[in-house]
């Protein structure tokens, strides 16, 4: 997932697309606290003033560039497991897909808890939101069973270790082949309580 997915141009979006889009990429690549104000002014090509009228701190672009990837990150992730069957069999190889990609840099939302979550509490709720959005989303794929909420929420813990690992291993093979492990555990036993 990138944002090429999302425009072609940049420089024929409007200055607060050009803005968010060049904070998305630099914020996901570089990190929140290395990107300073004045780069994401250079690479977006717009006016400082332009900038603060868009956006009057760094914290506005913090919140936005998570609302913005929270919103294209599930439509691609629902995309993801439908186009790999719509169970949790689709779970794997769905992250395997965003895994594989050269931008890849782990999870947005636990890398922003990390650098800014005890100064900036939207960036917590954002990130809180999305993960409740994916727990539902595996949910989602699962049949119905007596253990199915938490049978989800510890999915998507596994999800969440699978994503750390991916980033920083050599390939993500481990973490996927683990993950793969936990969902056959998962369905299994939600096949007994049923």
């Amino acid at each position: 997932m990138n944002t090429s997915a999302f425009t072609t141009d940049v420089a024929e979006l409007a200055p607060d697309a050009r803005i968010l889009l060049t904070a998305h990429d630099l914020f996901y690549r570089d990190g929140i606290r290395a990107t300073g104000i004045d780069r994401v002014i250079a690479e977006s090509g717009v006016a400082k003033k332009t900038f603060y009228r868009y956006f009057p701190s760094k914290d506005d672009l913090i919140v936005a560039f998570l609302d913005f990837r929270h919103d294209n990150w599930m439509a691609w992730f629902h995309d993801a497991l439908a186009r790999h069957g719509g169970t949790l069999n689709a779970l794997v190889p769905a992250l395997a897909e965003w895994f594989g990609n050269e931008s890849y840099r782990g999870c947005a939302f636990i890398n922003s808890v990390v650098e800014v979550g005890a100064t900036l509490p939207q960036a917590v709720d954002i990130s809180r939101r999305h993960k409740r959005d994916m727990t539902a989303a595996i949910r989602a794929l699962m049949p119905a069973s007596r253990t199915a909420k938490a049978d989800a929420q510890a999915l998507a813990l596994a999800v969440d270790g699978a994503i750390v690992a991916a980033q920083f291993a050599d390939t993500p093979a481990d973490a996927l082949k683990a993950l793969a492990r936990v969902v056959r555990a998962v369905r299994r036993g939600a096949a007994e309580h049923r």
